[in-house]
């Protein structure tokens, strides 16, 4: 079965994708084999293959968002059954999702929008449990008692600000502020949702005085932690709460929130499956709710570019787009 690789030769220490014959071992236990049907690409699938920096004794399979067809499942599934359509972030600690089949814990995953096809559904998973958890875990979101609040979303033009200014504005009903640093961007954000959009690569909290913004209670680090930590802790609201999602390079003095009693957490979505947490099905919850809300016209995709076919030269393009540093919405590749 073929998948596509990352690899280091040992002797000259250059990796490369490569395409493989790989082997899949039947399904057991919680896990499904699925078969799949479309793929998309994440700032983590860069990431972890720029982490890999010396041989290994197999190549690495990257990839953590797919859709596709349940082909088996193990003796202890009890969510789904052979030809369920299903989508899915997977598990970081596990082989990747850019090949033919792939084993998933049935508790990560979700049914398939009815109303997407496989393009549409695979640029959901990782960017909505991303934004979920960040929003309704982290920062501790109730919309029936925060609604009408105030959020400051950055970089929301991306894949995880995508869905994450839909689901802050349909779910949560709060007031959305997204940055966005080009025309197109920013209009991306007007029509996911946003009320304001503002440039993130200028003075924010200039921006906010200009603009008679309301401090937000909320604010989503989706672009450059280390860049924006000062505006963020100016412009918090007291006894609001910061998340990000970007790691950080540099040290931060988070005294500066104290006087304000305001609080910084971080997201990583592989948490769950990482740690295999008592609470782990969370993300099959979430992820069938929002294929409820994407079947109710709430949430739609966050598409915007799709390969045809899953190859070795599509997979080193849709990298290059993604560490540019300037996609809209999410990249998918096809089967």
């Amino acid at each position: 079965m073929k998948a596509i690789a990352y690899q280091v030769d040992s002797d000259n220490k250059t990796g490369h994708f490569i395409e493989v014959e790989q082997q899949v071992e039947k399904a057991a236990g919680h896990d499904l084999r699925v078969k799949i049907e479309a793929i998309s690409v994440n700032p983590v699938d860069y990431k972890v293959r720029q982490s890999i920096i010396s041989s290994q004794d197999q190549p690495r399979v990257l990839g953590w968002d797919a859709a596709g067809v349940v082909e088996s499942v193990g003796d202890k599934v009890c969510l789904f059954k052979p030809g369920d359509r299903v989508f899915y972030a997977g598990d970081i600690t596990r082989s990747g999702s850019n090949a033919a089949y792939q084993l998933v814990d049935e508790r990560i995953v979700g049914g398939m929008p009815k109303s997407l096809d496989f393009a549409e559904a695979a640029a959901l998973p990782l960017t909505s449990i991303t934004a979920w958890e960040a929003l309704f875990d982290r920062l501790k979101i109730n919309p029936q008692t925060d609604k009408g609040k105030h959020i400051l979303i950055i970089g929301g033009a991306g894949g995880v600000g995508s869905i994450a200014i839909q689901l802050a504005k349909q779910v949560a009903g709060l007031n959305v502020i997204a940055t966005a640093s080009r025309e197109k961007s920013r209009q991306w954000c007007l029509c996911l949702g946003a009320d304001k959009v503002i440039n993130h690569h200028a003075d924010m909290p200039e921006q906010y005085k200009h603009k008679e913004l309301t401090m937000p209670d909320y604010i989503l680090c989706l672009n450059d932690t280390d860049a924006h930590m000062h505006a963020m802790m100016t412009l918090i609201a007291p006894q609001g709460m910061i998340c990000s999602v970007v790691e950080t390079r540099e040290s931060h003095d988070l005294d500066k929130l104290k006087t304000k009693s305001a609080g910084f957490v971080w997201e990583f979505m592989f948490t769950r499956s990482m740690y295999k947490t008592a609470d782990m099905i969370k993300q099959h919850q979430l992820l069938n709710e929002l294929a409820r809300l994407v079947d109710a016209g709430e949430i739609k995709t966050t598409l915007n570019k799709t390969y045809k076919q899953l190859s070795v030269d599509n997979i080193i393009a849709a990298h290059k787009q993604l560490e540019a540093g300037s996609s809209i919405g999410k990249v998918v590749l096809l089967k």
